[in-house]
């Protein structure tokens, strides 16, 4: 394996570790913020029990996010120099004010969310955990504003091999900016509702926490609901102001070699080097009634349309494509299942459905993931799109010291990932009834030894109040 190569995976295995988090912790950061919100207006326990049981999972992966982010910051310096010598000018600016900005306000209110609940004023609690949503959005703005300039560069000139703005409005509202960024935040907030519904429905189908799970599914489901129609809309808008300017990813998307498919080729194994398939599952037709003509005339481009040193790779970018695709259709139609039950009444006794939405919780983040490697994997072999090749982007490093450090991050991530997976099990068989702020303390100011009459463990917080007395 080259260098390239060998730095090419790094830093994928990287992002993609990475973008695990975030598809869950944005959204979920927001999801906090409402059902505070709610807490505050309505002053119904169940809601600071949701709140107290989803920041708990909120706040270990935010932690892990922000320690993988920060790889990816020094990975494109140490195996992307070059990269990061020529589009420094600009991708520097734009780093830079993800940390001015973002994880300023995140690092300024994100004690006060994890510690703050029975210490300061509900509208301080309600105040910081919306600054915290507020900078994880700020954060994925700048991320995306980085990342579609690389896909549709604008505003910018080249003077001795480096790019230096010449109009800032348009290098970070770049063409594909204006429909990614929503695209993208439209994502992870419904990746976040399959999520919690995900979640939520274990606990139904286990006759556990009802009123929890009940609410918790609810508003998620009722987001995905909302969201999913606007989802497939800002997908197709990306789609329609993208791929013209990037023709190779669009025929690398379609899945054929040749011209004259109408079809729709759902599965595929491809030979690079041969440029053919060595098998496929093509849909007759379907591919010219996505064109919007009926009449099936509409013929798919090839990806022999592009010179060959300018191909992306097909698998990667058709396999991502379909991944990403198929688990929208795949959300859509849970959402308006729930939606359909929801108005017959049936969403709560439905048991099928529940176990049906159990499967679906890591679906969003397979979503954003298959997403991400279409649009990267698509690009290729540009690191800037048609400006600078990403084989002329990659530091001179000994292949093996590269080698060394492939394996040891996916090691590493693979025990944080295998972690957090298990601390986020181990908090759902706890329960949310340990977050329940109806419970009282045992009588005789006796520790609580975990006991419980329907045998779930149990924590209880010690009020404030109580300390006071007891200081006393």
């Amino acid at each position: 394996m080259s260098l390239l190569d060998l730095s090419r995976w790094q830093f994928a295995i990287t992002v993609m570790f990475h973008m695990t988090f975030p598809a869950i912790t944005v959204g979920l950061s927001i999801f906090l913020s409402v059902v505070y919100g709610l807490y505050w207006r309505t002053g119904r326990a169940v809601y600071l029990q949701m709140f107290r049981f989803w920041r708990r999972i909120f706040a270990v992966g935010f932690a892990i996010g922000v320690v993988a982010g920060a790889v990816i910051t020094f990975q494109m310096g140490l195996n992307w120099g070059v990269y990061g010598a020529k589009t420094g000018p600009i991708i520097g600016p734009i780093i830079g004010m993800e940390v001015v900005t973002a994880f300023f306000v995140e690092a300024g209110f994100i004690g006060v969310l994890l510690y703050g609940d029975g210490r300061v004023r509900r509208g301080t609690m309600f105040v910081s955990t919306v600054m915290v949503s507020v900078g994880t959005v700020l954060s994925s703005t700048w991320i995306i504003a980085a990342n579609s300039w690389m896909q549709t560069p604008a505003g910018f000139k080249v003077v001795h091999g480096q790019f230096e703005p010449t109009d800032w409005m348009r290098v970070i509202f770049n063409p594909s900016f204006i429909w990614r960024w929503p695209h993208m935040l439209a994502a992870v907030l419904i990746s976040a509702s399959f999520f919690v519904a995900g979640i939520s429905a274990w606990y139904l189908v286990k006759g556990r926490a009802k009123g929890f799970a009940r609410r918790s599914m609810s508003i998620a489901l009722g987001i995905a609901a909302l969201l999913m129609p606007v989802q497939l809309y800002l997908g197709d808008s990306v789609a329609g102001h993208e791929l013209p300017r990037q023709l190779s990813k669009l025929e690398a998307i379609e899945g054929n070699w040749d011209n004259g498919d109408t079809g729709f080729v759902l599965f595929s194994v491809s030979d690079q080097q041969a440029a053919r398939n060595i098998a496929e599952l093509d849909i007759p037709c379907l591919g010219s009634y996505i064109a919007k003509d009926l009449t099936c005339k509409t013929a798919m481009p090839g990806l022999k349309l592009t010179p060959a040193a300018e191909r992306p790779d097909m698998a990667a970018t058709f396999w991502g494509f379909r991944v990403m695709f198929l688990a929208a259709v795949l959300m859509f139609g849970t959402a308006f299942a729930a939606t359909v039950l929801r108005m017959r009444n049936r969403l709560w006794t439905a048991r099928r459905f529940h176990r049906f939405v159990l499967w679906t919780t890591p679906v969003g983040i397979l979503a954003i993931l298959g997403g991400w490697v279409t649009a990267e994997a698509g690009r290729q072999p540009w690191i800037v799109f048609g400006q600078l090749r990403t084989s002329a982007a990659v530091s001179r490093l000994a292949p093996g010291e590269v080698l060394f450090s492939v394996i040891g991050f996916s090691v590493l991530y693979l025990i944080m990932l295998v972690a957090y997976v298990v601390y986020i099990v181990r908090t759902m068989r706890i329960g949310p009834e340990r977050d329940d702020p109806g419970r009282q303390p045992p009588p005789g100011n006796l520790p609580d030894t975990g006991a419980a009459k329907d045998g779930v463990p149990r924590e209880l917080p010690v009020p404030l109040g109580s300390r006071k007395v007891a200081a006393r």
